[in-house]
């Protein structure tokens, strides 16, 4: 037994990314706690948790939308990175990585998007 979105490669993959980007964001200053610490986890949660609520009892069209917020939330994260390696929170490194993550997730996920027939 298991929920529909848990199946779902991009809900997977964007669960292990919001577990790096909260590991990452533990090394940021305690006065980002509730700027740039807080917004950046919450995007990076906001992508899983769109995915699977707009999985469960919503029409194709709805689900669309939801992934569209997924979307907007990754992009969200990829601000957040910018900011963090321009403030010297995050190595060049952790910044091409996550980017790099980022872009992969994103398209993923319009490519997902893409396939659902309304």
């Amino acid at each position: 037994m298991s929920f529909k979105f848990e199946k779902l490669i991009i809900w997977q993959k964007s669960m292990d990314f919001g577990e790096i980007i909260f590991k990452l964001s533990r090394n940021f200053p305690k006065d980002e706690a509730f700027n740039l610490t807080s917004q950046i986890r919450r995007a990076s949660d906001s992508i899983a948790l769109n995915i699977s609520e707009g999985s469960i009892l919503q029409s194709k069209l709805e689900f669309k939308k939801f992934l569209g917020y997924s979307i907007r939330s990754l992009a969200e994260v990829v601000t957040c990175l910018y900011k963090a390696k321009n403030r010297q929170y995050i190595s060049e490194e952790d910044f091409n990585k996550m980017y790099t993550e980022s872009y992969s997730l994103m398209n993923q996920t319009i490519a997902f998007r893409n396939q659902i027939k309304e």
